[in-house]
């Protein structure tokens, strides 16, 4: 307890001693309303924006060129990708999988951004490791799609003819950039 009333008592003197060096501002004055007949005066305070926000988009539906067939022979197309973490791309340079075969990396990292496929119950990398080529393929370009917004490209200028054209800066796989 003691502990406790000392770190209190050390922080409000510190927060009193930087206080002081700002002004307090004043409670809000209650509206008063302007006499019938008279001009409104200008609004009180700074105006409010009203235009709508754009909200980040987190998930983006995709369907795959040929389909994850399931145990049971059914076809799975339709699904769903979120955006990537920091987290999802370092997790999985911890496996070990990933570490004997870097190209693995591509499988763990989508097993844990795909988030629906079909009527599947869960998506893991168990599922994308046993879908087609064409699939996989597939959904390594969708990853970047969504997760560089374009930001992977540059304009630069030829040397020799000064003609403008842009270049890919990402990386090859996956997770690297």
């Amino acid at each position: 307890m003691r502990r406790t009333t000392a770190k209190a008592s050390a922080a409000a003197s510190q927060t009193a001693a930087t206080g002081a060096d700002f002004p307090r501002s004043a409670p809000a004055a209650a509206p008063t309303e302007a006499p019938a007949g008279s001009p409104a005066g200008p609004p009180a305070g700074p105006p409010v924006d009203t235009s709508p926000r754009q909200e980040l988009r987190t998930e983006f539906p995709f369907e795959l060129p040929r389909g994850y067939v399931d145990d049971s022979g059914t076809v799975h197309r339709d699904g769903v990708m979120r955006l990537s973490t920091a987290r999802d791309e370092l997790i999985p340079l911890r496996d070990v999988r990933v570490q004997e075969n870097p190209a693995y990396l591509s499988v763990v990292l989508l097993g844990r951004v795909i988030t629906r496929l079909g009527t599947l119950a869960m998506v893991h990398d168990g599922v994308v490791e046993n879908m087609f080529a064409s699939d996989l393929a597939f959904l390594q370009d969708f990853y970047r799609q969504i997760n560089a917004e374009g930001h992977t490209r540059a304009a630069v200028e030829c040397p020799h003819c000064s003609e403008p054209f842009e270049v890919e800066l990402g990386g090859s796989r996956l997770g690297e950039s």
